[in-house]
C-alpha cells in the first residue's frame, strides 16, 4: 500500500475509533448534574427572559455573576437549535469539537515534528479516555481543551507566517478570548502565549511600537469582551468584578472563610472535596469522613465533633460556626505552618495529577479498597497507570524538545511549559482537590510526547533553520 494511502487509512481509523469511544461515554456514562444544570439554567433564563441568572424565585429569574458567560452562551445556541435541555445534542456537538481538537493537535505536531509524530499525537488524542470522558458531561472542559489547542496552533502558524499582521493573530485572539470567557483561570493561557508573541516580534524585528502592534491587538481583543461583563456586574450588583468571585458566591451571600481555611489545614484528596467541602452549607457532614490528619489532638477531635453536630441540625453555616472553625484553623496553622503553606498544597497538586481520572464514572471514591470492590479497584488502578504513562512520556519528550530546539523559533516549547507551570502555581492555591483541574494539561502532554517521534527529515530541517 502506498505511504499516502496508508496515512489516510490510519488517520480515518483514529478519528473513527475516537468517535466510537466518545459515543460510548455519551450513551453509557452521561453526567447531567451539578454544574451542568447550573449552566443550563443560566442559558435558558438568558435566552428566554434576558436575565443572566437562576430561576429560583417565584417573581422571576435572579441575576448571578458566579459563572462567566462563555459556556452558557454555547448552551443557549444549542438549546435554540435543538430545544431546551437537549443535552444529548450538546454532548454530540462536544464530541465533534473534541475530535476537532485531536485534528488540531495532529496538524500542529505534523508541522513541528513530521508525519510519524503527528500520527502518534492523533492516536493519543483520539483514544485518550480522560478527555473523551468529558464530552459526556456538558461542562466547560471540552471547549477549554479546544481553545488551548487552537491558541498554540495559531501561535505556531503565526510564527511561521512571519509574526506580524496576519490572519493567525486573529485566530490566537479568538482562542484566548473565548477561553477566558469559559473559565477565569484561562487568563494564564494568555500569560503564556502573549509574552511568547512578544519574544518572536523582538527576535525577528528591531522592536518598536509598530512591531508590537499585532501583539497589542491580540491582548486588546481578549480584554474587550470583559468590559460589558464588568459593566453589567457593576450595574446589577454594584461591584467591580471583571471575571468571577474566587469563592463563586454572589454579592451578599456568606463566604465560608473560616471553614475553608480549616479545611485547607488537612485536605488532600478528591474524596474529602466531595464528602466535606461541597457539603458545607448544603448537606450534613459525617465526622467519620474526615481523615485522622484533620485532628492534631483528641481535644481538636472533640471540638470538631461538637461543631459538626451543631451544624448537622440545620445544615446551615452560621457566623458562630464560621468563627469557631477559623479559630481551629489558626491554631493548626500556628502549630505547623510548613504543613499548611507547603506540604498540603503540594500534596493536593500531586493528588490532582496522579489520582485515577474516574470522577465522572460510577467508581467508589475510595477506589483503592480491593476487598470492597475488586473490579473497580483494578479499573481505577489501570486508569492511574495510564495517566502516569502520559505524564512520564511527556516529561521526556519536553526535555528532548527543549534541548534540541526543534521548533524553529524555540518559542512553542517554552510557551507550553510556561502555561503548565503557571497553572500548577494556581492549583497550589486552591482549597479543593479535583482531578478535572489538571485535564487542561493533556493537549500539552500529547504534544510533548510526540516530540519523541520526530522524523529525520524534520530533524534535519530544524537544525538547518
Amino acid at each position: 500500500m502506498p505511504n499516502w494511502r496508508r496515512h489516510h487509512v490510519q488517520f480515518g481509523l483514529a478519528i473513527l475509533l475516537g468517535f466510537a469511544l466518545r459515543l460510548l461515554f455519551v450513551l453509557h456514562a452521561p453526567r447531567i448534574a451539578g454544574d451542568t444544570l447550573m449552566y443550563g439554567d443560566i442559558a435558558k433564563n438568558w435566552m428566554h427572559h434576558w436575565v443572566y441568572g437562576f430561576a429560583d424565585s417565584p417573581t422571576g429569574p435572579v441575576p448571578t455573576l458566579i459563572r462567566l458567560p462563555g459556556y452558557p452562551l454555547f448552551l443557549a445556541v444549542c438549546f435554540r437549535i435543538f430545544g431546551d435541555d437537549q443535552y444529548n445534542a450538546v454532548m454530540l456537538i462536544q464530541t465533534l469539537i473534541d475530535l476537532g481538537t485531536c485534528v488540531l493537535l495532529w496538524d500542529l505536531t505534523r508541522r513541528l515534528f513530521g508525519g510519524r509524530a503527528a500520527m502518534v499525537a492523533l492516536w493519543m488524542a483520539a483514544l485518550c479516555p480522560f478527555t473523551a470522558n468529558y464530552v459526556s458531561a456538558p461542562l466547560t472542559e471540552t471547549l477549554t481543551l479546544a481553545t488551548i489547542a487552537a491558541a498554540f496552533y495559531g501561535l505556531e502558524r503565526w510564527c511561521e507566517d512571519g509574526g506580524g499582521w496576519n490572519r493567525w493573530m486573529w485566530a490566537i485572539a479568538g482562542a484566548l478570548t473565548y477561553s477566558l470567557l469559559l473559565r477565569p483561570e484561562q487568563g494564564l493561557l494568555a500569560a503564556a502565549v502573549v509574552p511568547a508573541m512578544l519574544w518572536v516580534v523582538f527576535k525577528k524585528t528591531e522592536g518598536g511600537i509598530s512591531a508590537t502592534a499585532p501583539v497589542a491587538a491580540v491582548a486588546l481583543c481578549m480584554i474587550l469582551p470583559l468590559v460589558p461583563w464588568s459593566l453589567r456586574n457593576w450595574h446589577t450588583f454594584h461591584v467591580f468584578e471583571p471575571l468571577v468571585p474566587r469563592d463563586a458566591v454572589d454579592p451578599g451571600e456568606l463566604v465560608p472563610v473560616g471553614f475553608n481555611r480549616w479545611y485547607r489545614t488537612w485536605a488532600i484528596d478528591f474524596a474529602s472535596t466531595e464528602d466535606v467541602y461541597w457539603n458545607w452549607n448544603t448537606s450534613t457532614i459525617d465526622i467519620d469522613d474526615l481523615p485522622t490528619r484533620a485532628f492534631d489532638t483528641d481535644e481538636q477531635y472533640d471540638r470538631v465533633n461538637d461543631l459538626l453536630n451543631e451544624y448537622n441540625q440545620t445544615s446551615n453555616a452560621t457566623p458562630k460556626l464560621e468563627s469557631a472553625f477559623a479559630a481551629l484553623a489558626k491554631e493548626r496553622i500556628e502549630d505547623d505552618p510548613v504543613r499548611y503553606y507547603l506540604a498540603l498544597p503540594l500534596a493536593r497538586l500531586v493528588n490532582m495529577m496522579l489520582r485515577p481520572r474516574v470522577e465522572m464514572m460510577e467508581i467508589d471514591l475510595e477506589w483503592w479498597r480491593w476487598r470492597k470492590h475488586r473490579a473497580q479497584t483494578a479499573f481505577a488502578t489501570a486508569y492511574a497507570a495510564l495517566d502516569v504513562v502520559y505524564l512520564a512520556a511527556a516529561a521526556v519528550g519536553l526535555w528532548r524538545w527543549r534541548r534540541r530546539k526543534w521548533d524553529g523559533y524555540g518559542v512553542l516549547a517554552w510557551s507550553t511549559a510556561g502555561f503548565f507551570l503557571l497553572r500548577c502555581g494556581l492549583l497550589l492555591t486552591l482549597d479543593n482537590s479535583e482531578p478535572r483541574y489538571t485535564l487542561e494539561f493533556f493537549p500539552l502532554l500529547i504534544l510533548w510526547t510526540a516530540a519523541l517521534f520526530i522524523s529525520e527529515e524534520k530533524r534535519q530541517a530544524r537544525r538547518l533553520s
